[in-house]
């Protein structure tokens, strides 16, 4: 029997200047779209929650394993792309930033970590969790850049903006075969797992 792996990307966020981004917690619309797929039972068959330790991710896969009845693994190397160096950036500097992050795969971008080694981490992450977990479906949850890097790498293609979740602020996802580890689709608003 096959089992599904999936990668959900937080939801739309609380953005404040003043707080450390991988800090930030869900904003209300956020809990709300979570709180309506952990009422939902659309990942029936999930054994398994792992998630990045960034409290957004840590807020929307909380609720998600309650729901299942579950345990939540938390993985402090799923973190989002290091973006440290620079913290806050407003909205359209950071998506000068970001497209030049992808663009530029091998390069620092203004001191943040490459997108090749946030890839190979990511990729390598989900890989161990993958091999430890041998029943049941199991759900990633984390960060839309990283996970924008995963899919390109399940999916043979080289890393490109491209593929990126869009906007709306998150809160999407793509599964795969555990077997074949083919992504089905690119990212997916998270209501198309409640509607099926």
């Amino acid at each position: 029997m096959s089992r599904l792996v999936r990668y959900l990307s937080h939801p739309q966020v609380q953005i404040d200047p003043e707080i450390p981004i991988q800090n930030w917690s869900l904003s209300k619309l956020g809990q709300s779209r979570v709180a309506a797929l952990a009422k939902s039972g659309a990942l029936a068959g999930t054994t398994k929650v792992i998630s990045s330790a960034e409290t957004k991710a840590l807020e929307t896969a909380r609720p998600l394993a309650v729901a299942l009845g579950c345990e939540v693994e938390v993985r402090a190397r799923m973190h989002e792309n290091d973006r440290s160096a620079t913290g806050f950036l407003p909205p359209a500097e950071f998506e000068e930033v970001a497209d030049a992050f992808f663009a530029n795969p091998e390069q620092s971008v203004r001191g943040w970590e490459t997108a090749a080694a946030a890839q190979t981490r990511i990729v390598a992450e989900v890989e161990q969790c993958q091999a430890e977990h041998a029943a049941g479906d199991l759900l990633f949850v984390g960060h839309g850049a990283v996970g924008t890097l995963l899919y390109c790498h399940l999916s043979g293609l080289a890393i490109s903006r491209a593929y990126d979740q869009g906007p709306g602020g998150g809160g999407c996802y793509f599964e795969y075969d555990a077997e074949q580890r083919v992504p089905h689709a690119c990212w997916r608003p998270l209501e198309q797992l409640i509607t099926g």
